[in-house]
């Protein structure tokens, strides 16, 4: 009696575990296709930026390299965590994965902000792109769309991970916002200041995630007990 007592528990722990499975795999190929649409704006909106000497969208395409990289290490541990490797084997991709997107993120800030100023001093208008108009627009669709997905298997796979890599999209829908103000006024208005501002923009957000994830990265113990759960 006691044994056939234990076997529906036994039963309910391994669906639980393949549902988990399937949902870290889920989430996973939501981040692949997170990754192949951010590849799609970086050639876009930088060759539209540099073409039309828009300092804002230029400033869009270096965050989107950084959000590339975001993706890649996010499926990168996802993939880990479904094949089950060890906490310290996850806890290792996170810290790796965190040092590198502060540097990135740090690299990006200097750029903006090198790339801003300067068109700010030299006080140059951008011209009009409507590749640049286009993959703005297509993006206030797309970004929605993946952070629903990336929050939707987060809850369901109690992943803090991916369930805030769904709160990072939706702030680069804020980003998109603010490049398209700046471009329309340029093009509009003739305020030819407004698409620097615009990149300017940008950079306290992308400055507060450098030093986010570098402050994470320093505080993950390769060797702490674990206590159960995902950790963010």
């Amino acid at each position: 009696m006691e044994n056939n007592r234990e076997t529906p528990n036994t039963n309910d722990d391994q669906t639980n575990d393949t549902n988990n499975v399937q949902g870290i795999r889920r989430g996973r190929y939501v981040e692949i296709t997170s990754l192949i649409y951010n590849i799609t704006e970086v050639a876009i909106s930088l060759t539209a930026g540099f073409a039309t000497g828009s300092s804002a969208l230029v400033s869009w395409g270096v965050d989107s390299i950084v959000e590339c990289n975001s993706a890649a290490f996010m499926i990168w541990r996802l993939h880990g965590e479904e094949k089950g490797i060890s906490d310290r084997e996850v806890r290792k991709r996170k810290k790796i994965a965190l040092s590198v997107l502060s540097a990135a993120f740090t690299i990006a800030v200097l750029f903006i902000c090198y790339e801003a100023i300067s068109k700010l001093i030299g006080q140059e208008s951008a011209s009009l792109s409507w590749w640049g108009i286009g993959i703005l627009l297509v993006s206030l669709v797309v970004n929605p769309m993946l952070a629903w997905g990336k929050h939707y298997y987060g809850k369901k796979t109690d992943s803090p991970s991916l369930k805030y890599d769904a709160i990072d999209t939706m702030i680069c829908e804020y980003q998109t916002i603010v490049v398209l103000i700046g471009i329309g006024l340029v093009q509009w208005q003739g305020w030819w200041w407004a698409d620097p501002i615009a990149a300017l923009l940008i950079v306290p957000y992308v400055a507060w995630e450098a030093y986010e994830a570098g402050r994470d990265a320093w505080a993950v113990d390769l060797d702490q007990q674990t206590k159960g759960g995902d950790e963010s």
